[in-house]
């Protein structure tokens, strides 16, 4: 069976510009890190039902996978996806660690859409599965279309890529489960100093690799220091001239 490569990012910046509802809206810069990626397939079932196989602390019914497979099937109206889980399991080698801000589980669920995409020929175009990959996170989006690097904004439905070259990343997780609604809310009550538009140019326009040269971690990230007050023993495992990804608890420092 093909194996399919469900790839991690890191946000080399991170930047509030505001509020929707009951969310934060954002501006991101997203890259593919190229060195780490969860790999999925498709291989014979070993019990009745939607199964997922692999090293997941959830259920079934809250992976990524199984909401993706939800939004997709309410979509295509058709058997044919049914018929293929009713005869294949998804496997499920899981390398992304969980609770960690690398993307792990909306990119499990973009290479999902494009395994279904592509088996059953259902000829759906990347801002079709984008859309149907919104349903189940946020993230979703970005890792659909697959780029080395882009910005995105809004609460991340909106993906623009941005062309540069990919670097070059070591990242280290420590073993803190963070809870991102949690790093948000102490966001909002502690924190809270959206950036305005002609920052959210400026950020839209600046490389990567100048970002990480010239910013310093809690200059890039806005969930930094929330994810510190809430998580003070993240303390102990910050490096010099290490970035924090997402709202944690990965960090990241480039390779030269």
């Amino acid at each position: 069976m093909k194996i399919y490569k469900a790839y991690a990012k890191v946000n080399i910046f991170l930047k509030i510009t505001g509020k929707r509802d009951n969310f934060h809206e954002i501006i991101s810069r997203f890259m593919r890190v190229n060195s780490l990626y969860d790999e999925l397939s498709f291989t014979k079932k070993t019990t009745n039902g939607f199964e997922i196989i692999g090293d997941f602390s959830c259920s079934t019914k809250q992976n990524t996978i199984y909401k993706a497979y939800e939004a997709l099937k309410n979509n295509i109206k058709s058997d044919s996806l049914e018929n293929l889980m009713q005869t294949y399991a998804i496997k499920i080698d899981k390398k992304i660690p969980a609770f960690a801000g690398l993307g792990g589980g909306s990119s499990d669920a973009a290479t999902f859409l494009h395994m279904c995409n592509e088996v059953l020929h259902l000829g759906l175009s990347l801002n079709e599965l984008a859309s149907i990959g919104s349903k189940v996170g946020a993230d979703v989006a970005f890792f659909i279309y697959g780029y080395d690097s882009a910005n995105v904004s809004g609460i991340g439905e909106i993906v623009q890529e941005y062309k540069e070259e990919i670097l070059d990343f070591e990242i280290f997780t420590p073993n803190i489960e963070i809870s991102t609604p949690k790093v948000y809310i102490s966001y909002r009550e502690h924190f809270f100093n959206p950036i305005d538009a002609k920052e959210i140019q400026n950020l839209k326009e600046m490389s990567s690799l100048y970002v990480l040269n010239n910013m310093k971690p809690d200059e890039a990230n806005d969930l930094f220091k929330p994810a510190l007050q809430e998580y003070k023993e993240l303390k102990n495992h910050y490096k010099n001239g290490c970035f924090f990804s997402g709202s944690g608890s990965s960090f990241f420092k480039l390779l030269r």
